[in-house]
Order: structure tokens, then C-alpha cells, then sequence
């Protein structure tokens, strides 16, 4: 197994556990801390495409990202759409938020999308899709989207508190 192909299973699996323990648990909702998580893994992710020095960009390498970045989006969306709100009760007006097991999972299943995308990618000479950037970059992407659905549903007293 390469490195690269190793380094991305590490990686991907300790921020997609960490992701899902948090999913599990109450915690404290801050609109304006929701969206910090997605914007450093976005970036890293960026700077790490940046690095790897790729040349070539193919329709194959495109065609998968825009396929992968809809996934992504989907399943941010859906999570976002399962997360449930309760005031912390001990202080007013303050919100926890979770999406429980059911946003938890859906972890599993993007995982297994893009397990299996990655493999028809690689197999059509794909090879930009691959890239640990892309992973960090689409984490972010699906973070994002799952933030911003979240602040839109949550209940109006508390974004006027936030």
C-alpha cells in the first residue's frame, strides 16, 4: 500500500471518528464557531492540493470531484436537516445541538460512496480525486453545508442571542 493511500486512510478515519463522536454528544451550539471546523479543513486541504504539485487536471479527475462535491453537499444537507436542538438548562436561552446516530451514519455512507468512487476514478485514470487535499477539501465542504442548514433551522430566540 502506498504511503499516500495509507496517509489518507489514517487521516480520514481519525477526522471522520472525531466528526462522528461530536455528532453523538450535546454540545453547545454557536452559530459563529459552526463554521470554523469546515473553513480549516477547506484550507488545509487547499494548501495540500497546492503542494502536491499536480499538472494535469482530466475530464475523469473533474467529472468525479463534481460527482463527489454533490455527495458531499447531500450528505452536509442531511445532516443538518437530522440535527436536534434543547436549551442547556443551565444557561438561558442557549442551545445544544446533535444529529445523533442517524447524522452519525451517514458518515458510513459517504465514506462508502467515495471508497467506491475513488476505485472508478482510479480505474478511468483518475488520480486528482485520490489526493488527501480533495478529502480535507470535501470534509470541509460537507461541515459547511451541515452548519449552514443547522443555523437556518435553529430556533429564532436563540440566533438573537448568538
Amino acid at each position: 500500500m502506498p504511503m499516500q493511500t495509507a496517509l489518507n486512510i489514517v487521516i480520514g478515519l481519525g477526522l471522520v471518528g472525531l466528526l462522528m463522536y461530536r455528532q453523538l454528544r450535546w454540545r453547545a451550539f454557536d452559530p459563529a464557531r459552526a463554521i470554523r471546523l469546515p473553513a480549516i479543513l477547506a484550507g488545509v486541504g487547499v494548501i495540500l492540493l497546492a503542494r502536491a504539485g499536480i499538472t494535469t487536471i482530466s475530464t475523469v479527475d473533474i467529472t468525479f470531484l463534481l460527482i463527489e462535491l454533490a455527495l458531499s453537499v447531500g450528505v452536509g444537507a442531511a445532516m443538518g436537516r437530522l440535527t436536534h436542538f434543547r436549551e442547556t438548562g443551565t444557561a438561558p436561552r442557549t442551545l445544544e445541538a446533535r444529529s445523533g446516530a442517524w447524522g452519525a451514519s451517514l458518515w458510513i455512507v459517504l465514506i462508502a460512496l467515495r471508497v467506491g468512487l475513488d476505485f472508478l476514478a482510479g480505474s478511468l485514470g483518475g488520480h486528482l480525486i485520490t489526493q488527501t487535499g480533495i478529502i480535507l477539501v470535501l470534509l470541509g465542504v460537507s461541515r459547511a453545508t451541515s452548519a449552514l442548514v443547522v443555523r437556518s433551522r435553529m430556533p429564532q430566540y436563540a440566533a438573537s442571542v448568538s
